[in-house]
């Protein structure tokens, strides 16, 4: 429980951002499963629109500090060969 007037504002707002940080990792999974649902269906067209979709939403998490950027690459580099391995 906040003590003070300010530890009381810190946690109200630690809740706000918490919310919205939970939301956008959301998105950012999201993004992710739907290229996995088109490289599971065999839809090469789709994937890689979904694909294309989801690296500007993962680097964003990277500017905003949610993601880290080893995570990132690595999240990016996986998928894309799952991409690249259903279109060739």
């Amino acid at each position: 429980m906040a003590n003070s007037k300010q530890s009381a504002k810190r946690a109200r707002q630690a809740e706000v951002r918490r919310q919205h940080n939970v939301a956008l990792r959301s998105r950012m999974r999201t993004a992710i499963k739907a290229v996995l649902k088109a490289v599971q269906e065999g839809n090469a067209e789709a994937a890689s629109a979904a694909y294309k979709d989801a690296v500007p939403r993962i680097d964003t998490m990277v500017n905003k500090g949610l993601v880290h950027k080893n995570k990132a690459a690595r999240t990016k580099s996986r998928l894309n060969a799952r991409v690249r391995g259903i279109a060739g």
